[in-house]
């Protein structure tokens, strides 16, 4: 389970992002591995399917940062790529979409959630590995 800062996305990427973005952390991504820690990629798995229900929820915590037009075009490219491989736990393409709210919503696994309790807000300020550790 893979989260980006977005600020730090844009700051990185050789195209700047098109829109402001949030100063949070959202979801990259859910990229299952094999016994030996190997990432398998671009599995056999039936082709990506909108799943509007869930849109609402995605757009929120799992945005495309650098095209805010297109948020569609990365989810397909994560269920193509890795939740395509994710076929034992992971049932079918909406259980892997559901499964990321899940894991960010209630699994207290929200980077931006954790750190706000422990008072470190996005600020131009550098913070101590021991801070970011003890949150």
């Amino acid at each position: 389970f893979t989260q980006q800062y977005q600020p730090a996305v844009c700051n990185s990427n050789p195209t700047p992002c098109k829109d402001p973005t949030d100063k949070l952390f959202t979801v990259h991504g859910l990229w299952p591995s094999d016994s030996n820690g190997n990432d398998p990629k671009y599995c056999k798995a039936p082709p990506y399917q909108t799943i509007k229900i869930l849109e609402p929820q995605l757009v929120i915590i799992w945005p495309n940062v650098l095209n805010r037009n297109d948020h569609e075009g990365f989810w397909r490219k994560q269920w193509e790529k890795h939740g395509s491989c994710a076929s034992s736990p992971i049932q079918n393409q909406k259980h892997y979409f559901d499964t990321v709210i899940k894991m960010y919503t209630t699994q207290k696994q929200n980077v931006s959630e954790i750190l706000s309790r422990a008072n470190i807000k996005p600020l131009r300020t550098n913070r101590t590995l021991v801070d970011i550790e003890n949150a």
